[in-house]
């Protein structure tokens, strides 16, 4: 009898356990168990760099397209910079063009700057980069928005969004160059390869002037395989020499 009697209490117990997990987990207030954030092994990373001949803390320059929907890397190998990968953007938000104002959910175009202070490894987004947005062009014409990036997590209002994998190996070569001593890391967003055919297929665009002064800075870099000096004067772009006097297209500090 008492065998029966303990088996019974443990029963009970048991079984007062179990609805008290349920009921916890159910409670308006219960807070879900934190996911652990996916990590990714750098290795192969690090085997394909070594493999090109290129190192991990090498300078970096930044290129994103919006209608081929790609992001590139370039590492400097000597004096000029070496196409290193080209990711896919998973998506980007609005259309082609610049960003004008806080909550367009336009992803912007233009010149750009990156430093340590805009890194944010524990984004919920998996890993991002704040771009920096307004730079001095923008703020030069009274743009306005916040919070723009290039991230992890497949979706965008107003960034760009890459998969989780990808950005791993973007942020980890940015960092690396950064930490290394690099004055900021470049990034230059286009709204599409700007070659003089695909400008003129846009003759009627209104945003063909912009678009036209940012190939003076892509053609820049087609040339030379080298990031020109970017800054702003009343309005416009200038690029290497032009720049002087100029103010600076520089990330935060």
């Amino acid at each position: 009898m008492r065998g029966r009697a303990a088996a019974a209490a443990l029963l009970t117990v048991c079984a007062l356990l179990g609805f008290g997990l349920a009921w916890s987990a159910l409670r308006p207030d219960a807070k879900p168990e934190p996911e652990m954030p996916e990590s990714y092994d750098r290795a192969p990373l690090l085997a394909s760099l070594t493999e090109a001949g290129l190192t991990l803390g090498s300078k970096v320059h930044v290129r994103i397209f919006k209608r081929e929907a790609k992001l590139e890397l370039w590492l400097a190998d000597g004096a000029a910079f070496r196409l290193f990968r080209s990711y896919p953007i998973c998506t980007y938000s609005g259309d082609l063009g610049p960003k004008l104002k806080e909550g367009d959910k336009q992803a912007p175009e233009g010149f750009y700057t990156i430093h340590l202070a805009q890194l944010n490894p524990n984004s919920r987004h998996h890993l991002a980069f704040n771009l920096g947005f307004p730079n001095e062009y923008d703020r030069q014409l009274g743009r306005t928005g916040s919070f723009l990036m290039v991230h992890g997590g497949c979706s965008s209002v107003g960034c760009y969004a890459m998969t989780d994998a990808g950005v791993d190996e973007i942020y980890a070569i940015v960092e690396a160059a950064l930490g290394a001593g690099q004055d900021g890391v470049g990034v230059a967003i286009y709204p599409f390869e700007l070659t003089a055919p695909a400008l003129a297929a846009e003759s009627g665009n209104q945003w063909l002037g912009f678009w036209r002064n940012l190939k003076t800075g892509y053609d820049a870099f087609e040339t030379t395989q080298v990031p020109p000096k970017v800054g702003a004067c009343k309005g416009a772009y200038r690029f290497g020499d032009d720049a002087k006097g100029c103010s600076m297209i520089s990330g935060w500090v």
